[in-house]
């Protein structure tokens, strides 16, 4: 689903002066292969929820520098030259892209996406699909979440738009949130793109602009006689709002219509909603619904359930938008391979935290599944195009600390890093949005509850062949001897 359009030079500055370096060097149209991953995961959860891929092939599918942004990239810098500025001028993204499902599960160092390309090209969208990437799979994780500790059958709403780091982020957040789990969301602009059901009640203004609250709850009553839910708490919840709505709630059963719910908004959620379902059943509105809002967020409504709370519908904001605890993904794009002399040569980054050195090289990734009981015990990253004897036992090990094994028979391997643009071209049909919320659902029946709790969850094997696991020792091994050789006197 295209919106608007995104500029190009949604970027950041040392990306132009590489493209001109490179442009320079005579080296700018030498192929490249990037992954695209994150290290740690977001929340102390067991997953994370891939999600921002089609806004991501939307980007590069329609990525043009305008004339405007070219005179400004122009007025940077004087050494910027005509013969560059018109290579900018005809940029079009003619890469090959690799992607994770969108709406997947996803865990550390594993790359939802293998991009290969120019390495003009490849460094000039990673801002991009870092910014888009990172922020929509943080919200979809932060909704996974939320959804984990209600009920089945609760209601959750998206409420986040006025709270959200600027307009994009609203709508983009509202798109993830709904791919996470949530069922609705009170933006428009997100209801019309998307498609997502939209929801909402009246504010604490409505009930203020009335001389009772009582004359409040009647006239939005009759405005919305099939969906009326009303606010309870503008002044008094339990003394005037819910027995005010209960009035309203009677009013409208004479007519043959119903009282859908009941909002709250502060106070002592667990208490109040308690008392409200008394007060509500005991007037024999058994099916009104109680709602509840107020900075919500997964570990405070896990409270309010070992409380008892009667609560039926959650409206979700600030801290699912803005994703609260953690406000960033820590995504990163790594150079893993080089194209010369006609084959690819794997690259590495070296560093003294082990969690920061790369994984080289072309990869496939493979979801490994028991057959038995049809559920993920780990994920495999080979060497692409590596042959694994699926009828053989297949031995793990943590990558790191290698003591950690445990072997696997009578299983399947599910590829899961698939081909999605060749040559700057789609090869295959992105899913609507109801097919990428469809799939996430489908994920989670494929682990364990161990891995999918909020709490301490189980860790997630990740796991390297055998061969992927010797080449990235031996080039290890290349670059310590190459810079740890004692200084000859």
């Amino acid at each position: 689903m295209s919106t608007s359009r995104v500029s190009a030079l949604h970027t950041d500055m040392y990306q132009i002066t590489m493209m001109y370096a490179h442009w320079k060097n005579g080296t700018h149209q030498h192929r490249r292969a990037f992954d695209l991953y994150f290290r740690t995961l977001p929340f102390g959860n067991g997953y994370a929820v891939f999600a921002g891929l089609e806004r991501a092939v939307d980007y590069l599918q329609n990525l043009r520098f305008t004339e405007e942004e070219i005179e400004y990239i122009q007025s940077l810098d004087s050494r910027f030259e005509p013969e560059f500025i018109d290579l900018l001028r005809n940029f079009r993204f003619t890469g090959d892209v690799y992607a994770v499902a969108e709406g997947s599960l996803v865990f550390p160092t594993i790359p939802l996406l293998h991009i290969q390309g120019s390495v003009m090209e490849l460094q000039i969208i990673e801002t991009a699909l870092l910014n888009f990437i990172g922020y929509q799979t943080l919200v979809a994780t932060k909704a996974a979440r939320i959804r984990q500790i209600v009920d089945t059958n609760d209601t959750l709403m998206e409420f986040g738009s006025r709270r959200a780091q600027e307009q994009d982020a609203a709508l983009w957040g509202a798109r993830a949130a709904y791919i996470g789990g949530f069922d609705s969301t009170s933006n428009l602009q997100a209801g019309k793109l998307f498609g997502i059901p939209t929801s909402g009640t009246h504010a604490h203004a409505w009930v203020q602009d009335f001389p009772e609250e009582i004359d409040a709850f009647r006239a939005y009553a009759q405005a919305f006689p099939d969906k009326t839910v009303l606010l309870v708490d503008t002044y008094d919840t339990l003394q005037s709002g819910v027995p005010n709505a209960i009035r309203v709630g009677l009013e409208m059963k004479t007519r043959g219509e119903k009282l859908f719910g009941i909002r709250l908004d502060s106070g002592d959620l667990a208490y109040l909603s308690k008392q409200a379902r008394q007060m509500l059943n005991a007037a024999g509105l058994e099916d009104t619904i109680i709602v509840a809002s107020s900075d919500l967020d997964e570990n405070t409504i896990l409270n309010l359930k070992a409380q008892g709370a009667q609560i039926d519908s959650w409206g979700v904001g600030t801290k699912l938008i803005t994703a609260f605890d953690q406000p960033a993904l820590g995504a990163v794009y790594k150079l893993v391979a080089r194209y010369e002399n006609g084959t690819w040569e794997p690259t590495i980054k070296i560093s003294s935290n082990p969690n920061k050195i790369t994984t080289p090289g072309l990869k496939d990734v493979y979801r490994i599944v028991d057959k038995k009981t049809g559920k993920a015990t780990a994920d495999f990253i080979t060497i692409r195009d590596e042959q694994i004897e699926v009828d053989q036992p297949l031995h793990l090990f943590h990558p790191t600390v290698t003591y950690k094994q445990k072997t696997v028979v009578d299983y399947d391997l599910i590829p899961i890093l698939k081909p999605l643009i060749r040559d700057g071209k789609l090869v295959q049909t992105l899913p609507s949005l109801d097919e990428i919320r469809a799939h996430h659902q489908q994920e989670l029946q494929l682990f364990w509850e161990e891995y999918l709790r909020t709490l301490h969850p189980e860790e997630y094997h990740i796991n390297l062949s055998d061969q992927l696991w010797q080449m990235k020792q031996d080039l290890l091994k290349t670059f310590y001897r190459r810079f740890k050789q004692p200084k000859k006197k």
